[in-house]
């Protein structure tokens, strides 16, 4: 099934989200990767308030170059989603309720999307010049010295995303190959 949501998402919104549902996202969300989660994460512990609003905020694990003279991001796909796994549930207790990457999490993360009610998306690997495409104003919002990796206010427009880990913990990596082999093999069979 395909939805069509903006940002802010609701628990209400990821509850009607399956594994291998297919969404155009429009809205604001951040983009950030592992050195900003870290840095967000200690200053948790340390009892700060955080730089920007994570209550039902979406996370872009991406790393955007720099801006072509007349645009307003440069190319902006998905980075390798594990990379945030030590650091996703932390966050999803602070609000996160949407992740946007590539790649499988941990089963502490999906312990946590369950928790949380919160989802994860795929975004499409290889293609960061049609993710950037989406993107319709783009700040730095903290962080700057990470370079690519600050953490960004971005304001998208029909982000095409596939619903990976559903707030019931359906994981279309897991789940996808079995419905698909199952199928094959009632075909062969005739069953």
């Amino acid at each position: 099934m395909q939805h069509r949501l903006t940002t802010p998402l609701t628990s209400e919104q990821t509850k009607q989200l399956k594994s291998g549902d297919t969404v155009l996202l429009s809205g604001v969300i951040y983009t950030a990767r592992d050195a900003a989660h870290k840095r967000l994460c200690e200053a948790l512990e340390r009892g700060e308030s955080l730089p920007l609003n994570l209550q039902n905020a979406v996370i872009y694990y991406a790393g955007p170059t720099p801006a072509r003279p007349g645009e307003v991001i440069g190319s902006c796909g998905p980075t390798t989603s594990g990379r945030m796994d030590a650091y996703a549930p932390t966050l999803m207790h602070q609000g996160v309720i949407g992740m946007i990457g590539k790649g499988a999490r941990n089963a502490e993360v999906v312990k946590a999307i369950k928790a949380c009610g919160a989802v994860y998306f795929a975004a499409i690997g290889g293609a960061g010049a049609v993710m950037a495409s989406c993107v319709k104003e783009a700040e730095v919002v903290c962080y700057d010295d990470l370079g690519s990796e600050a953490v960004r206010r971005l304001v998208v427009e029909n982000m095409p995303l596939t619903v990976i880990i559903d707030s019931e913990g359906r994981n279309l990596y897991t789940d996808g190959p079995a419905q698909y082999l199952a199928a094959c093999t009632e075909e062969e069979t005739g069953l």
